[in-house]
């Protein structure tokens, strides 16, 4: 699947004030700018819209409702995920000057690369409106000053001009080690937000983490790889179940975000911390290591769900 990892560098022109969890403020300001740059004919409802198949914004932010029957004339997923995730600076600094700098990340999965030249022109008109509380009194102005991919300058904010050249790896499954992997640590670097048998998860077993990253790694392949991979599924979640949870201290931390379609504040938390695991887990070493780039949970598009395995 290709996977391009892509790093914003801004520099805030006036004072701006955002929220400690930036993800939401970012997609949602993303979101409008890339509505705005993309819709030539000013439609309210894409669905309705002639040109929804070849729309940048439509393409990654209205994602469609089913995705390729399987075998038996039913949708393998209900929807399919959006093709991005969104990696909000980790800092809770809510205060900016003119002249501070902020960088986020954003991966793009699949033919949502092919917009990379989209998003770039969005950002920039993200700066150009403001960001964050105050954005219609001339605050949280930003210009962008650089984007990388993979470490490489692919652009620069003084010359505009956006690189041709370089090459957005794929993202796959790696092979398990030969070696014995008897100890895990997972850290949460922002919140995980999973449900198990319909409820929202305040601890975490590991066959739940395991669960939710199978899933990510189906859901995600079957729309923007070559088709869901031919894993054991079952037998990877029963063996899940006999890794022992050794220690953590994994916590629940509700954040607010306004949400402009339902025009009110909505909870979106999830669980922080780290996890510690012991037992035969070698096998178990390429799905998180997937997820880590790809996230896993709920709301991957706020930045949710970031992962990191040691």
């Amino acid at each position: 699947m290709k996977t391009g990892c892509y790093r914003f560098v801004c520099r805030f022109t006036t004072p701006a004030l955002l929220p400690a969890f930036k993800g939401s403020t970012l997609r949602g300001a993303l979101g409008h700018a890339l509505k705005r740059i993309s819709c030539a004919l000013r439609r309210q409802q894409c669905s309705t819209c002639l040109l929804l198949e070849s729309c940048a914004y439509s393409f990654i932010f209205e994602v469609s409702k089913t995705l390729p029957e399987n075998g038996n004339g039913q949708p393998r997923i209900a929807a399919r995920p959006h093709p991005f995730v969104l990696d909000p600076p980790l800092s809770s600094q809510r205060s900016y000057a003119a002249n501070d700098s902020c960088e986020f990340g954003l991966t793009l999965f699949g033919r949502a690369n092919d917009y990379l030249p989209h998003i770039v022109y969005a950002v920039e008109q993200m700066g150009e409106a403001g960001l964050g509380k105050g954005a219609r009194e001339e605050q949280g102005k930003f210009q962008l000053m650089a984007a990388h991919a993979n470490d490489i300058e692919i652009y620069n904010g003084g010359r505009k001009v956006l690189a041709q050249n370089f090459s957005v790896p794929s993202l796959t499954l790696e092979p398990a080690p030969q070696e014995p992997v008897s100890s895990l640590i997972v850290k949460l670097l922002t919140p995980l937000r999973l449900k198990y048998l319909n409820q929202l998860q305040e601890t975490l077993p590991f066959h739940v983490l395991i669960r939710a990253a199978l899933r990510r790694i189906a859901s995600l392949a079957e729309a923007y790889g070559d088709g869901e991979p031919d894993l054991d599924y079952a037998g990877l979640v029963r063996r899940a179940a006999k890794v022992e949870t050794r220690q953590g201290d994994c916590q629940w931390l509700d954040l607010r975000r306004y949400s402009n379609r339902q025009k009110s504040e909505m909870l979106v938390g999830g669980l922080l911390g780290h996890m510690e695991y012991s037992g035969e887990l070698a096998e178990f070493l390429p799905l998180l290591r997937f997820c880590e780039q790809a996230h896993l949970g709920k709301q991957t598009a706020f930045g949710l769900g970031k992962i990191a395995v040691h």
